[in-house]
């Protein structure tokens, strides 16, 4: 029988696309942590970012209440909780009121081709698939977002990173960040390209997108540094790190495949090449390369932790697809909502906060929680240990 893991974060959210607004409840994060409201409402922003977003991303502003878990802009220990403001709730008021529903202009019986609605309708037997659509909808990450930019403050006070940039869209690729400047400057762009050439030349196949009516995938990468090694588990499946981060991030709307470090290309690769050789260092373990991308045996190594996340299309589009209205089962055209026409630079903001949440839940997992500064200094107590196991000779 496993003997029972310390509990380290649980996120539960509640709320629709075009309800009231979004419920967030953030449980487990310690002590003493100094919260900055703007700094969470500026992850919100970036989420909102990119050449090709729908029109809503105009008129939403993602207004940030904290309910529960901090006083006087620090942490209690206590559950967090966060409402985030749907700007558009008093015009869909009459269609989504939890009470009575006034309205049955928001009614849609035909289901779009790669989106949860006939499948959700099957599932609760639903003749109205907004049902469906509204908690299915990608408007929910808005609140991972804000929890995830809990879970980020937590780790920079440890000194771990969470960084994000986009790789590709629509079949243009960017060039992937070199350096830690780098990737701050994806992470502050519009598109998420550190290369402002390529940044245009991305938003071009989007322009061309949206003149076709036609929406575009791609693929981002989210960068984890200053993980310590050893965060995760090899002794059970559930508990391994690779596994955990994987998860969460096929968990984003329009996420199909996920990758760690290089991925699907080591299936190419011979053993000699495909690992990371051990060496020493003048200053201890050394790893020239770092194909595995920062985690073995579903453990951090110490090595950049290093994901990659490939988004299909998004379903909706100005021009869609055939499909069948469920009320009268004649063939018909898929439902029409207002979309974006790419939406892969958000799908990375997302990524990086569905990484640093299930971070900071596994550190928490293996050092403990309560306050702040007992977790740093069990964090730096551990660091060293693993510094003098490096450099120490066995006896």
């Amino acid at each position: 029988m496993r003997e029972v893991i310390p509990l380290g974060l649980r996120m539960l959210t509640a709320g629709e696309s075009h309800g009231r607004g979004l419920v967030v409840v953030l449980e487990g994060l310690p002590s003493g942590l100094d919260v900055d409201v703007p700094r969470l409402e500026g992850e919100l922003k970036r989420r909102r970012r990119g050449f090709g977003r729908g029109g809503r991303m105009e008129v939403e502003q993602d207004r940030l209440t904290l309910w529960g878990g901090i006083r006087g802009g620090r942490t209690t220990g206590s559950p967090v909780g966060i409402t985030v403001e749907n700007s558009e709730w008093e015009s869909w008021r009459d269609v989504m009121d939890p009470v009575e529903v006034r309205s049955s202009r928001g009614v849609f019986t035909c289901p779009r081709p790669g989106h949860a609605d006939l499948a959700g309708g099957m599932k609760h037997g639903f003749h109205d698939l907004r049902d469906v659509l509204e908690r299915a909808s990608a408007r929910q990450t808005a609140g991972w977002t804000a929890a995830g930019a809990l879970c980020r403050v937590f780790l920079e006070r440890l000194g771990i990173g969470v960084f994000g940039a986009v790789l590709s869209i629509g079949g243009e690729r960017a060039k992937v960040p070199g350096t830690e400047d780098q990737w701050l400057q994806a992470m502050a762009s519009p598109m998420g390209c550190w290369d402002l050439e390529d940044a245009a030349r991305l938003e071009a196949v989007v322009a061309e997108a949206m003149k076709e009516g036609v929406s575009l995938g791609g693929s981002f990468a989210v960068m984890v540094r200053g993980l310590p090694p050893g965060v995760g588990s090899y002794s059970e499946w559930d508990l391994r790190l690779d596994g955990r981060l994987c998860g969460a991030l096929m968990a984003i709307p329009s996420v199909k495949a996920v990758e760690v470090g290089d991925g699907v290309e080591l299936g190419s690769l011979k053993g000699s090449v495909a690992q990371d050789e051990i060496l020493l260092g003048p200053r201890g373990v050394v790893r020239p390369t770092n194909r595995a991308g920062g985690i073995e045996g579903g453990m951090s190594n110490g090595e950049d932790v290093v994901l990659k996340a490939v988004m299909k299309p998004i379903p909706t589009m100005r021009t869609p697809l055939r499909s069948l209205d469920l009320a009268t089962k004649e063939p018909a055209l898929a439902h029409r909502e207002r979309c974006d026409t790419c939406a892969v630079p958000a799908g990375c903001v997302v990524g990086e906060a569905m990484t640093a949440f299930v971070v900071a839940s596994a550190v928490l997992e293996q050092f403990g929680g309560g306050g702040l500064n007992d977790i740093l200094e069990r964090v730096s107590l551990y660091r060293e240990r693993v510094r003098r196991y490096l450099n120490e000779r066995f006896e």
